[in-house]
């Protein structure tokens, strides 16, 4: 018929995120950073678990006021609400959401009893996937979720169990000029792939953002076109990923970047873990 839409070709899972036993899991450090680093590939999971590490509600901050709440836990609940909102728009039941309740900013305060409390997650939930940020300075929150999740596989191997794989999803870190930078990974490591999405996941990925109604000035920054993964490296966290400094000091997000190393490096003393 003319002026008809020809009807897009069936989308068929990348095979990076095929997991090669048990269930497939995306942990994010806040609500709404599993729309932007997988949102496009969400419906196309198996009966995926989606772990939130923070609650989203950072302590003092002005983003509780802006968004009509009145306390930190009336605005951690909304966000868990939009979260289930945007989920089910994947396809994904609330049952399959889970939260480890940790202050947003906090993360990196608390490694260790993170990482193990990671490594009985995965266990219990016999994940074989997770799809997780990278370590490259862009929210310490992010940083301390990738470290958990490294942690916890190193964790289970030391225990003899089997490991699950990492993938790793685009997140942000500081350009070479100090800029924000998203949707590509920090230079230094393998750049990964990236899977154009079809208007159909653009259309849906982007109804997922209006969800998140008190975040719609941060998601707003993140493009459509595509989404970038790839097998998550052996990082050094003592250690920067990159030259380019930490997107985070320009903020006041809980953290400075030189506390990062001390914090990393008692944590993986107390768990016995070197690179991971």
């Amino acid at each position: 018929m003319e002026g008809s839409r020809r009807p897009e070709p069936r989308r068929t899972l990348p095979p990076l995120l095929r997991p090669h036993w048990g269930r497939v899991a995306v942990v994010a450090a806040h609500p709404d950073d599993e729309t932007v680093g997988v949102g496009g590939h969400l419906p196309l999971l198996a009966d995926p678990l989606v772990l939130t590490v923070t609650d989203g509600a950072p302590r003092g901050s002005g983003d509780i006021a802006s968004a009509g709440c009145g306390s930190e836990g009336e605005y951690a609940a909304l966000r868990r609400r939009e979260l289930a909102d945007a989920m089910a728009l994947a396809g994904i039941p609330a049952a399959n959401l889970e939260c480890l309740g940790v202050g947003d900013q906090r993360a990196a305060r608390c490694l260790a009893g993170l990482a193990r409390r990671m490594a009985e997650w995965l266990e219990a939930r016999q994940v074989g996937l997770v799809l997780t940020h990278p370590f490259e300075m862009g929210h310490p929150d992010h940083d301390a979720t990738a470290f958990a999740v490294h942690a916890a596989v190193a964790l289970l191997v030391q225990r003899g169990r089997t490991p699950p794989r990492i993938v790793e999803f685009t997140s942000y870190h500081r350009s070479p000029a100090g800029h924000f930078a998203e949707g590509v990974f920090a230079p230094g490591r393998p750049p990964g792939e990236a899977f154009p999405l079809p208007e159909a996941a653009r259309a849906l990925k982007r109804r997922m953002f209006e969800a998140f109604r008190s975040q719609k000035g941060i998601v707003s920054a993140f493009g459509l076109e595509s989404e970038r993964f790839r097998p998550a490296p052996t990082y050094d966290f003592t250690a920067p990923p990159h030259g380019q400094g930490a997107y985070y000091d320009m903020f006041g997000w809980g953290l400075r970047s030189d506390e990062w190393p001390l914090l990393a490096g008692r944590a993986l003393d107390e768990l016995g873990l070197g690179p991971c």
